[in-house]
C-alpha cells in the first residue's frame, strides 16, 4: 500500500514539472523557466562548511572569520547562477539510431548546439539509468552525442524523454532540464545460433529432389557442427561472432528461390521462431541467393541483397508488436 502511495506521488510531480517541448524546426531549446537546480551532496557539505563557520565567527566576534564566511557564500551563490546558466539556451536535437539485434546496445544520436556566442561546459545527458559522457562545447559549435540503451525486446524502441543535467563550476550544484523528443530505434529479434534449410519453391509446385553436395551454387542453411565435418565448410565468422561450430550446407537446386516461411517451423515459441527466420535470414543474404519471407499476414517477395534483408528483418521486428 504504501509503495503504490509512493509510486502515485512520483507520477503526479514528474508530470508536474515543466518539460523542453520539440520547436517546428525539431530542435529543443532550454529556456529560463525550464531549468531546475538543486545542490549535491558536495553542495550540501559545503552549506553545512559555511554555517558552522558563520556560527563559530559570530560567536567569537572574529570579522576576519565572517569576512571569509561571507567570501565562502558568494562563491556559492555565483556557482549557482553559472550553474543556471550553463543550460540556457542550449540547443537539442535528438534521432534515433541504425537498427540493432536484442542483446545489443540500441544508440541514440543526440545534437547539442550551442547558438549563443559562449561556450557550455560538463553537458551531461541521461534516458532513464543510462548516462553518456560529459562534454564540452564550443562557443558558437555542436557536438555529437551516442546514448547507449541495452536493447532488450524486438520493435521499435521509443525515446520520448532526455535530460540534460550540468554540474559546472564547482559541483556544488546540479542543474537539470526534461526534454521532449521523439527519437526511434529498430529492434530485430535475436538471431538463433544455427537454423535449419529453408524452403527452396513457392509452396504449390512439386519440389524437385534437393541434394546437399558439397560444392554447389545454391545455399540450403546451416546446422550444427558433426564429427568428420570438413573443416573448409564451417563457417568461422559465425565462430568468431561465439555463435559455435556451424556449418554451411549448399545443394543443387541452381535457379532455385528460397523461401523463409513461418508455417515450416515446427517450434511452439513465436519468439523462437522469430530468432530462426532471422538467422535465415542473415545466412541467405550472406550468401548471396534470392529469397523471399512468409509469416501470417505478411508476405515479402523474393529478392536478394542487403535492402531485402532489412525487409524482411523488419518485418520479423514488427510481427504482432
Amino acid at each position: 500500500m504504501t509503495n503504490r502511495i509512493i509510486s502515485a506521488m512520483q507520477r503526479y510531480f514528474h508530470n508536474w514539472l515543466r518539460r523542453v517541448p520539440i520547436g517546428s524546426d525539431g530542435i529543443a531549446r532550454i529556456w529560463a523557466r525550464q531549468i531546475y537546480i538543486l545542490p549535491t551532496s558536495s553542495g550540501l557539505m559545503f552549506g553545512a562548511v559555511v554555517m558552522l563557520m558563520l556560527l563559530g565567527s559570530l560567536n567569537y566576534q572574529n570579522n576576519l572569520g565572517l569576512l571569509f564566511t561571507f567570501f565562502l557564500v558568494a562563491i556559492g551563490l555565483l556557482a549557482m547562477h553559472h550553474a543556471w546558466f550553463n543550460l540556457l539556451k542550449l540547443a537539442v536535437q535528438v534521432r534515433g539510431g541504425a537498427p540493432v539485434f536484442v542483446g545489443e546496445l540500441a544508440t541514440i544520436a543526440v545534437t547539442v548546439r550551442a547558438e549563443q556566442p559562449r561556450a557550455h561546459h560538463d553537458i551531461r545527458l541521461q534516458h532513464g539509468q543510462h548516462r553518456a559522457a560529459p562534454v564540452h562545447i564550443p562557443r558558437g559549435d555542436q557536438r555529437q552525442i551516442t546514448l547507449g540503451i541495452p536493447a532488450t525486446r524486438r520493435g521499435l524502441l521509443h525515446v520520448t524523454e532526455l535530460m540534460v543535467e550540468t554540474r559546472h563550476p564547482l559541483h556544488l550544484f546540479r542543474a537539470w532540464s526534461y526534454l521532449v523528443c521523439d527519437a526511434t530505434t529498430l529492434i530485430y529479434p535475436q538471431p538463433a545460433p544455427y537454423a535449419p534449410a529453408p524452403d527452396q519453391d513457392g509452396g504449390a509446385a512439386q519440389r524437385p529432389q534437393r541434394t546437399t553436395r558439397l560444392g554447389a551454387d545454391d545455399y540450403l542453411g546451416s546446422r550444427p557442427y558433426r564429427p568428420g565435418d570438413s573443416p573448409r565448410h564451417i563457417d568461422w565468422k559465425a565462430f568468431a561472432r561465439e555463435r559455435g561450430l556451424v556449418v554451411k550446407q549448399f545443394g543443387g537446386d541452381a535457379g532455385q528461390t528460397l523461401w523463409l516461411d513461418w508455417s515450416q517451423l515446427t517450434a511452439s515459441d513465436p519468439e523462437f521462431r522469430l530468432s530462426v527466420l532471422t538467422r535465415q535470414v542473415l545466412d541467405a543474404s550472406a550468401s548471396g541467393v534470392q529469397f523471399g519471407l512468409r509469416l501470417p499476414g505478411v508476405v515479402e517477395q523474393p529478392a536478394a541483397g542487403a535492402a531485402q534483408m532489412h525487409r524482411c528483418l523488419t518485418h520479423l521486428a514488427l510481427f504482432h508488436v
